[in-house]
């Protein structure tokens, strides 16, 4: 499994430790790429994550702003994108295992404990993608909408 990492300027010190927690549990990780700077805008960074991580097969993706809002607003319009913001360990699970999402997002002015930090990530990267026919139904109805086709 890929796992792409993304920060604005406000994330960065989180997305260093994060890349460093995930290398020393030899999970294949990449940073986007881009370049971070005190004038930069988080939706580039979540625009370009998002992309890949629609675009590569078996992948994830972890965004990390000041708050976590913004980079999930901006993920979510990327076709294909669910991104859950997350500041527990229940929100990334239900995120993922109910809403199938792909993406998560984290604040790092919000959750400033490492090790919650670290449960959250665990959590999400290891639970199961929805099985349940109920979830199923409702992550099938996101992704007609996104094809134009849901009638409600």
């Amino acid at each position: 499994m890929k796992i792409y990492i993304g920060s604005d300027h406000r994330g960065v010190e989180l997305k260093e430790k994060v890349i460093k927690y995930l290398k020393e549990n030899e999970l294949n990780v990449e940073d986007i790429g881009l370049e971070n700077s005190p004038a930069d805008d988080y939706p580039k960074f979540a625009f370009k994550l998002g992309e890949m991580v629609r675009d590569t097969k078996n992948s994830l993706g972890i965004l990390i702003c000041g708050s976590g809002v913004g980079m999930s607003i901006a993920a979510n319009k990327v076709k294909g994108i669910r991104c859950v913001r997350a500041v527990s360990v229940d929100d990334a699970f239900k995120g993922k295992n109910h809403n199938g999402a792909n993406v998560i997002a984290l604040g790092s002015e919000v959750t400033t404990d490492f090790n919650l930090v670290k449960e959250i990530i665990d959590t999400f990267i290891t639970t199961k993608a929805p099985c349940e026919e109920r979830h199923l139904k409702r992550v099938q109805a996101i992704r007609l909408y996104e094809e134009g086709h849901y009638e409600y």
